[in-house]
């Protein structure tokens, strides 16, 4: 027996993706649709005339999972081609059913319409999973919808906002991810029946001897696309020996939108975990650092920005592979493809069980967030305090001159000193502006404009339609692996 410790194995099946999306592209997922498809092929020219007997499909179907991995194996050895090898394995279980196996079709009528198979259901658990994160940020924004916190541009003190909006903005990028992934499962096409280099000549000889062979191998073609469960319209066209590469890098481009829009929100969390306003979910016995005892890093969301970089990093790969096919197919793409295709899927389901297991424990420290804004609102407040004075009587310019003053040894007290912004205090003993009450001006509530209120009107408009699309995925749950 191998010792799997002296073999390597990904860390994105060990580590990252999901028992559900590594069976999407597992050995067996791939290796019975390979058998499937050669039944559906199979019943479609027996319906359409060929000589196929009942006996030969009825061994077919007994045989579309009980596939001996050693047998293919040593077939694949000997004949090295992986789609022979099967061939000869399922003959060899289905010997009356063999002289038919395959017929008149090339490797890439099961490469190919088992990829594109896999690819569907694959952004289907992408689509529901992005889905269920989506609602768990909606509901934690709409929680915090009205809790003041201190905005940033340039990573800069700026106009504040609410917690509750910044999180609908990290649902919101997540809501135009799913809509990428929705357009690409709707645009997704099935190869279908289409022959060596795609002209269908081999099918054309199978049928000669009828009426009208171009009609037959139309429905073919046809019915094949209906028996592994897509709509007849929902073929290419026209192919080469592939189906068109570039579906390759527009998948993947999606899946590359899914992990920036998941990076942006583990970052976002990242600096505010920093700045001790918002933690991810923390274990009672997780150990933040093997040497300083006291730390919490954020190590989830650490894990979301490095394999979304991976993703990300993916489109160029398979963009590259479909501009360098040549003519109608060249064999480069296959090794590529082996990795290029499983791996962002494998890597996006990681991130994505790592978001949802974010946004469902999101720590909100609401004294730490209102700490922070009161140190920096003095500056922000001060034109509505020149304001006030101005309501008074004041002249606007003087006002403007002492606060500009006052506002540049507040800073300087804080840069250089390190010590509390005292602006306020300051102001304070100015004769123009006793009697205002500045606490009044300073009501964090009165700094972030309608940001409850577009939280509400985000939830209804975009949240609440997911939820609705997904009502079956929002209750998933996975286990984090280390």
């Amino acid at each position: 027996m191998t010792d799997r410790s002296l073999q390597y194995q990904s860390p994105l099946a060990t580590r990252n993706a999901s028992a559900e999306m590594q069976a999407v592209w597992s050995p067996q997922r791939k290796f019975s649709t390979w058998r499937r498809l050669w039944l559906a092929l199979a019943e479609a020219e027996a319906e359409l005339g060929l000589d196929i007997s009942d006996a030969q499909l009825a061994e077919l179907r007994e045989h579309l999972d009980d596939i001996d991995y050693d047998n293919a194996a040593k077939y694949e050895k000997k004949l090295r081609h992986d789609v022979m090898a099967h061939v000869h394995a399922l003959g060899d279980v289905a010997p009356t059913a063999r002289p038919i196996i395959h017929l008149g079709a090339t490797s890439q009528f099961v490469n190919c319409n088992t990829e594109l198979i896999l690819i569907r259901d694959a952004l289907r658990l992408v689509a529901g999973k992005l889905a269920a994160a989506i609602d768990k940020l909606g509901r934690f924004a709409a929680e915090h919808r009205d809790l003041p916190t201190l905005g940033f541009t340039h990573y800069q003190p700026a106009q504040p906002t609410t917690v509750g909006k910044r999180a609908a903005l990290w649902a919101h990028d997540l809501s135009i991810a799913l809509e990428e992934v929705e357009h690409r499962l709707d645009s997704l096409r099935f190869r279908g029946v289409k022959g060596t280099t795609g002209t269908q000549a081999s099918f054309l000889a199978l049928f000669a001897n009828d009426p009208d062979p171009q009609h037959k191998v139309e429905q073919l073609d046809q019915l094949v696309t209906e028996k592994m469960g897509w709509p007849a319209a929902k073929r290419f066209v026209v192919t080469g020996q592939t189906y068109p590469r570039v579906v390759d890098g527009l998948v993947t481009s999606s899946l590359a939108a899914v992990a920036a829009a998941s990076a942006k929100f583990a970052t976002d969390l990242r600096l505010l975990a920093n700045r001790k306003e918002l933690e991810e979910p923390f274990e009672k016995e997780q150990i933040g650092s093997s040497a300083m005892a006291y730390k919490r890093n954020p190590m989830r969301s650490e894990r979301i920005c490095g394999l979304a970089r991976f993703v990300v990093g993916l489109t160029q790969v398979n963009y590259t592979m479909a501009a360098e096919q040549w003519l109608e197919r060249t064999l480069d793409d296959s090794s590529t493809r082996r990795l290029s295709l499983p791996e962002p899927f494998l890597a996006t389901d990681g991130v994505l069980d790592l978001v949802n297991n974010v946004a469902s424990g999101i720590v909100v420290y609401p004294k730490t967030v209102a700490a922070n804004l009161q140190a920096e609102l003095p500056f922000m407040a001060s034109e509505n305090i020149m304001m006030a004075a101005v309501q008074r009587g004041a002249d606007r310019q003087e006002a403007h001159e002492i606060i500009r003053t006052h506002s540049q040894a507040a800073a300087q007290q804080v840069k250089v000193e390190g010590k509390p912004n005292d602006l306020l205090e300051r102001l304070e003993g100015e004769p123009m502006f006793a009697g205002l009450d500045l606490s009044a001006v300073l009501d964090p509530s009165q700094f972030v404009g309608r940001a409850p209120q577009q939280v509400d009107a985000f939830i209804e408009q975009v949240v609440d339609p997911i939820r609705a699309r997904y009502k079956h995925d929002l209750n998933q749950t996975t286990d984090l692996k280390v």
